[in-house]
């Protein structure tokens, strides 16, 4: 094999005539293997072009024992949420988690990333903003440290995605709303920040679409991460006498639908499946909170545990591997519907 053929740790192992496990190792610590075997591995170094990323960051030095994990906004109880089960999920490793926020903000985020890096990670599991995200320096990131993204999708970007279906969320609550009563009105911000807000404006379109009814939009405004307090100011908007096509309304997720609920109370708007209900209200998330809404907020839930799970099993394998899959991973999972007093 040319010098200039080899593409990746498996190809490199194949000509020096060294286990995968064994050339991982090395480029891990290589204090960890023998000394015949981390010779002739430099050999074939200094004959070969092959380096792979995590090599070039962690030469001549150990990794830690650190995994960082960042988030958008830790003060979103999903974040939260899914954030606890990360945490041990990695201490089950052996491994100790380091939490970040971004807080919502582009170039805290990227400070985040950049102090990680400064910390020696063995690995980073990254929930990106999305769309406030500055890709080019994701992605360098990922080129230096092993790094799973998960929630959030950055197409191309890391060794692995991991996250919930939102078709399935969406598929599920449009389905249910339609067999029990009026067509559901989606109730989203007009600009969000978070991708997964936008696959579930798709989705909901494409389901309409596929039971062949019309679908009705109301997009607040609004920026920002402070969902609660947009879906409260847009729904006093909103709800007014005859205002909406149908007496149904679909929220993207659930903190906008508690910032509804909320302004329906203030407007003495009677919300549920009663007889004597003005309004069915439905939402997306299984918000850690939305069992305890009044009345309770039937939604469709994130298998929590799952994501969780897989996210850190994907980036401990990357891990083994030398920090570089063959091909890209996504892992996506199927929401839950759980039906409550609200619709």
């Amino acid at each position: 094999m040319d010098v200039d053929d080899i593409k990746n740790m498996d190809e490199f192992a194949s000509v020096v005539g060294i286990s995968r496990p064994t050339i991982s190792k090395y480029f891990n610590d290589a204090d960890s293997v023998r000394p015949t075997t981390r010779l002739k591995i430099e050999e074939a170094l200094k004959k070969y072009k092959y380096r792979p990323n995590i090599y070039a960051i962690n030469q001549n030095r150990k990794l830690t024992k650190n995994i960082g994990i960042i988030v958008p906004y830790l003060a979103d109880p999903f974040f939260a949420e899914i954030a606890r089960f990360l945490e041990r999920r990695v201490l089950d490793f052996g491994f100790m988690p380091s939490l970040f926020s971004a807080h919502g903000d582009t170039d805290i985020e990227k400070t985040s990333l950049d102090t990680l890096r400064s910390l020696r990670p063995a690995g980073v599991l990254l929930a990106p903003l999305g769309r406030a995200s500055d890709k080019r320096h994701i992605e360098e990131f990922c080129r230096d440290v092993p790094t799973i993204l998960f929630d959030s999708n950055i197409e191309g970007i890391g060794e692995a995605f991991i996250g919930s279906d939102n078709f399935s969320f969406v598929s599920q609550t449009v389905e249910y709303l339609n067999r029990t009563g009026s067509t559901p009105t989606f109730f989203e911000m007009s600009d969000p920040a978070n991708p997964n807000a936008i696959k579930r404006r798709n989705a909901y379109l494409a389901m309409m679409k596929q039971l062949e009814l019309e679908p009705h939009m109301v997009q607040i405004e609004g920026s920002g991460w402070e969902f609660e307090e947009i879906g409260r100011a847009g729904a006093l908007k909103i709800l007014k006498p005859d205002a909406l096509p149908t007496d149904t309304i679909l929220c993207s997720n659930d903190r906008l639908a508690i910032g509804l609920l909320s302004a329906c109370y203030e407007l003495g708007i009677r919300v549920g499946r009663e007889k004597d209900s003005e309004l069915r209200v439905a939402s997306h998330d299984d918000h850690p909170y939305s069992k305890f809404t009044c009345p309770s907020l039937t939604t469709a839930a994130h298998d929590y545990e799952s994501v969780a799970s897989q996210s850190v099993d994907t980036l401990f394998k990357l891990i083994e591997a030398g920090g570089r899959f063959n091909n890209r991973e996504e892992k996506l999972f199927a929401a839950r519907l759980i039906m409550r007093d609200s619709a």
